[in-house]
């Protein structure tokens, strides 16, 4: 069956980095897109980035765009998200989420907090 876990988060200061990890297994992974999104408290979900199956296409939200990097290791089965400079406003807890056979796969999160 398709899982997904996401590793990474933590405690961290604003202007701090911090690399999450999201590890799939139970489908062809070079044949998936994969996405990052995020849910803080009392908001919605919101798409985050996403990558190609071939990860020569990126996407991101504009609230992190040069401050967040998706990218993908086939070999590993693994997508990651780079965040640099990160607010307090990034705070949330972070979902990685894939497309396969036509049913959306969530992984359980992983919680992210900026705070000084």
């Amino acid at each position: 069956q398709v899982q997904l876990v996401e590793s990474g988060g933590g405690l961290v200061q604003p202007g701090g980095s911090l690399r999450l990890s999201c590890a799939a297994s139970g489908f062809t992974f070079s044949s998936q897109s994969m996405r990052w999104y995020r849910q803080a408290p009392g908001k919605e979900r919101e798409l985050v980035a996403a990558i190609s199956s071939a990860g020569d296409s990126t996407s991101s939200a504009d609230s992190v765009k040069g401050r967040f990097t998706i990218s993908r290791d086939t070999a590993k089965n693994t997508v990651y998200l780079q965040m640099n400079s990160l607010k307090t406003e990034d705070t949330a807890v972070y979902y990685c989420s894939t497309r396969y056979r036509g049913s959306v796969y969530w992984g359980q999160g992983t919680q992210v907090t900026v705070s000084s």
